[in-house]
């Protein structure tokens, strides 16, 4: 990656005088927003490392972005690292404080909430510059369809980063009920982007959709039954490791339905995977090895049947 952006540069000093006129932002921003660009977070083996780096990162991209506001990939890119952000590094860790730090877990959920919502705002606007129209059509079911059937293989970036972002927003504040009444259009998004790309990056969607079945109540779209078949395809897909399906289906479907025995198996299969046997993924499996480690130690939080450990009283 540094040789890459070395030569980047010093194509950039020779060719400068011819393209006085550029922006030299906008050649900046189609530098950083290319194909691999993200693998140097999402490859790397040391999170607190990339935990560090990504607030400037996203300031930077923001920044990008502020002079180039209709370049589409700076949206995508900045869109979806306030939500990568959010989850791993202030929503999944504010999940594992101690029950007596319930204060410092609610500001840091509220905190997530709000860069989910920021992320999620970029990435409507990157759908309505795709799209005219696409966020006015949205309380409106006819056009929504409408508009939602002009979607083509690469928005769906957009469409799963923005969905995901939302779902998550949300699960902080179940009385948000402005996002709640969002839920249909967001399943009629994902629903769109799987018809168009099942494969996106590898079972993401897959995972996404199980979290979604299995999350909601019925009368809110839960399915038990489709969760099932989404993490089936997920674990399809990925040869038995994807992680995400793993933890969702225990916290989803085994803590409600009581059974231990598949939750302990399932976090059990996230920690045998090998972090090294897919590199552009590597961030994502050790944190959820980590997500998963904790949930095998506080388990007794979810099932009421197993003894508390002595070093908890």
């Amino acid at each position: 990656m540094k040789k890459r952006y070395t030569v980047f540069f010093a194509f950039f000093l020779l060719i400068f005088p011819l393209f006085a006129s550029c922006s030299i932002n906008t050649l900046v921003a189609n530098a950083l927003t290319g194909e691999g660009s993200s693998a140097v977070f999402s490859g790397d083996s040391d999170p607190q490392l990339v935990g560090d780096a990504l607030p400037f990162a996203i300031k930077m991209y923001e920044a990008l972005l502020d002079s180039n506001p209709k370049h589409e990939g700076l949206m995508l890119v900045t869109g979806s690292l306030f939500v990568m952000y959010a989850n791993a590094f202030v929503h999944g860790p504010a999940d594992m404080l101690d029950q007596e730090d319930w204060q410092e877990q609610q500001a840091a959920q509220m905190r997530a909430k709000n860069l989910y919502l920021r992320g999620v705002e970029i990435l409507y606007n990157g759908l309505e510059s795709r799209h005219r129209g696409f966020i006015r059509a949205i309380d409106n079911e006819q056009q929504f369809q409408a508009m939602l059937g002009r979607l083509r293989k690469n928005d769906v970036g957009f469409v799963y980063w923005t969905v995901a972002g939302s779902l998550a927003a949300y699960s902080l504040d179940v009385l948000d009920f402005e996002l709640g009444s969002r839920i249909p259009q967001w399943q009629a998004m994902i629903l769109r982007a799987y018809e168009l790309d099942p494969d996106f990056n590898g079972a993401a969607i897959d995972e996404l959709l199980l979290l979604f079945y299995a999350s909601l109540p019925e009368l809110m779209g839960g399915n038990k039954e489709l969760a099932e078949i989404y993490f089936q395809r997920a674990m399809e897909k990925t040869g038995g490791a994807s992680t995400g399906a793993l933890i969702s289906y225990a916290q989803a479907i085994a803590v409600p339905a009581r059974d231990y025995e598949t939750f302990r198996e399932n976090l059990e299969r996230v920690l045998a995977v090998d972090p090294d046997a897919d590199i552009p993924n590597r961030l994502v499996t050790i944190i959820n090895q980590r997500k998963a480690r904790w949930l095998l130690d506080n388990a007794y939080l979810y099932f009421s049947f197993l003894p508390i450990p002595e070093d908890t009283w």
